[in-house]
């Protein structure tokens, strides 16, 4: 018998199940976050991430989708594993620095009368270049015309160490849609053949210069209720296409992020992002005898 011990957290209702893996870790985590993300019949959550040893930070975030692929970056995450870290005494610190596949990113945690109630992440530099998001494209992918479902879409392609395509409304009409017809909608942009790596779809309605209203369709989890790195991705977009300041409030179906593209000064061209983080509930739960592994030093 292999008792997993999870904590359930969320940022802006973007919710995970978290489990610290130091010393021994689930033998199949892809197939975990599967069954477990399940909100019928396991847990319920967008995916499953796992805090483990690092050699180059002071922790590693190892992140799996709802589908079991695997996640190279969540904002809202990333705040999460960094308020665990620091509560259960596996970096009792603050600034930190967490390692993700998308590299290493610094977390500044924000207290209230002694308790964590979110973070500030340095989310790095934007990736700009096709190529490199990756597009089907060279250059710069700005208020580029796309072709979808016989449609012809403008987007912006931006990386923050994951790929997002960032599509302006001028309405509200993408936040009345039924759930089933933004899934079909959000499935055409993730699996279009423009995008190699598939894509997360962000779909903004620009309220101010100062307040972007987004909804987000995440690839291999679907919609989401807040996703950290597409909220960065749209207001980095905004200020490309000349729609936003450079600080602008991103509103989500599950809260606000208070995002920042800096210009200058120490730190620039740097995004960062503010939000909370909450833990919801922590379990354990039987996964057999051959469902964990040790962790080799």
């Amino acid at each position: 018998m292999a008792i997993l011990e999870f904590t359930k957290m969320h940022g802006c209702g973007n919710d995970y199940i978290y489990i610290v893996a130091l010393k021994s870790r689930p033998a199949d985590p892809a197939a975990l976050a599967v069954r477990l993300s399940d909100r019928h019949f396991g847990i319920g959550a967008d995916g499953l991430i796992m805090l483990a040893p690092s050699k180059s930070g002071d922790v590693r975030m190892e992140m799996y989708n709802a589908d079991g692929s695997r996640g190279d970056m969540c904002g809202n995450g990333i705040r999460c594993v960094a308020r665990l870290a620091y509560e259960r005494g596996i970096a009792r610190k603050s600034p930190m620095v967490v390692e993700t596949d998308a590299g290493l990113k610094t977390i500044g945690l924000n207290f209230e009368s002694g308790t964590i109630t979110g973070a500030t992440v340095d989310m790095g530099e934007p990736i700009l270049e096709g190529r490199e998001i990756p597009v089907a494209a060279a250059g710069s992918i700005v208020d580029y015309p796309l072709e979808i479902a016989g449609r012809r879409e403008t987007i912006t392609a931006v990386s923050m160490g994951n790929p997002h395509c960032v599509v302006f409304t001028r309405d509200d009409a993408i936040h009345k849609l039924e759930v089933s017809e933004f899934a079909r909608l959000g499935r055409l942009f993730e699996t279009h053949p423009f995008f190699p790596r598939r894509v997360n779809a962000e779909f903004i309605q620009p309220i101010s210069r100062t307040h972007l209203k987004m909804r987000v369709w995440e690839r291999g989890s679907g919609e989401t209720l807040a996703c950290g790195t597409g909220a960065c991705a749209a207001l980095v977009a905004a200020v490309l296409t000349g729609r936003a300041e450079r600080k602008a409030t991103v509103e989500l179906r599950g809260g606000n992020l208070e995002i920042e593209w800096r210009e200058r000064g120490a730190g620039a061209n740097h995004v960062l992002m503010t939000g909370n983080a909450v833990e919801v509930f922590t379990g354990a739960i039987d996964l057999g005898a051959a469902g964990m592994v040790a962790v080799n030093d």
